[in-house]
C-alpha cells in the first residue's frame, strides 16, 4: 500500500470539493485522489444522499458557510446532483494517465466554482485539457471497458477498506470520513510518520 494518504472522492460531492482543495495544506502533502462511485456506496450502505431529503436546504447553507470560512469558492450548478457517471469514468481515465489530481481539481472547479454541468462531455473535455490531457481521447476513454471495470473495482476496494461515504481519507488502515475530519487525519499521519522514524 502507498504511504501517501488516499482521498476517496466522487465529483458530485461538494464536501469532496472542499476536502481536495484543503487536503495538501492540512495533511502537509498531496493525497492520492481515488475516484469511487458514491451511488454504489449508497446502495451498499442502504441509504442515499441528503440532497434528496428535507435536510437539503440546511446542508447547503452549512456548506456555503464552511466554504466561505475556508476561502474555497462554492457556486451551485443549475442541476445538482448531476448524472456523474461519465465524469467519474473520466476521473478514472485521468488517474490512469497520471493526471488524476489535476483533473479532479479542474472538474470540481468547473462544477462548484463555475456552476458547469459535469454530465456534459464538452465540460469534461475542457477539464481534461486544463489537466494536461489529450481531450480528443476522452470519448473513447468513456467507452473503454477497462476504465469502467477499474472504477467498479476501485469502488469495491474502497468499500472493503471501510469507506462509507466521501470524502474519506485513508491513513494506513484508518478511514476518516468527512471534510471536517481532515485535521484528525493529519494527526494520524503525523503519528504514523513519528512511529516510523528511525531511533538511536
Amino acid at each position: 500500500m502507498s504511504k501517501r494518504p488516499i482521498l476517496y472522492f466522487d465529483l458530485g460531492s461538494p464536501y469532496a470539493h472542499l476536502a481536495l482543495a484543503r487536503a495538501p495544506a492540512v495533511l502537509g502533502e498531496e493525497p492520492r485522489p481515488q475516484p469511487v462511485l458514491l451511488g454504489a456506496i449508497f446502495a451498499r450502505r442502504g441509504f442515499g444522499s441528503w440532497a434528496a431529503t428535507g435536510a437539503r436546504e440546511g446542508r447547503i447553507a452549512e456548506l456555503e458557510a464552511r466554504a466561505a470560512r475556508y476561502g474555497v469558492p462554492l457556486r451551485w450548478p443549475a442541476v445538482w446532483p448531476a448524472d456523474g457517471l461519465k465524469a467519474m469514468r473520466a476521473a478514472t481515465w485521468a488517474k490512469r494517465e497520471g493526471r488524476g489530481a489535476a483533473f479532479a481539481r479542474a472538474a470540481f472547479a468547473a462544477q462548484f466554482a463555475a456552476g458547469a454541468d459535469i454530465a456534459d462531455v464538452a465540460v469534461l473535455a475542457e477539464c481534461a485539457r486544463e489537466a494536461g490531457l489529450d481531450a480528443g481521447e476522452l470519448p473513447e476513454a468513456l467507452r473503454d471497458g477497462a476504465v469502467k471495470q477499474e472504477l467498479r473495482e476501485a469502488t469495491e476496494a474502497a468499500w472493503s477498506a471501510g469507506v462509507r461515504g466521501v470524502p474519506s481519507v485513508q491513513i494506513g488502515e484508518a478511514i476518516f470520513f468527512g471534510d471536517d475530519q481532515l485535521e484528525l487525519a493529519a494527526l494520524a499521519l503525523a503519528d504514523r510518520a513519528g512511529s516510523s522514524a528511525p531511533t538511536e
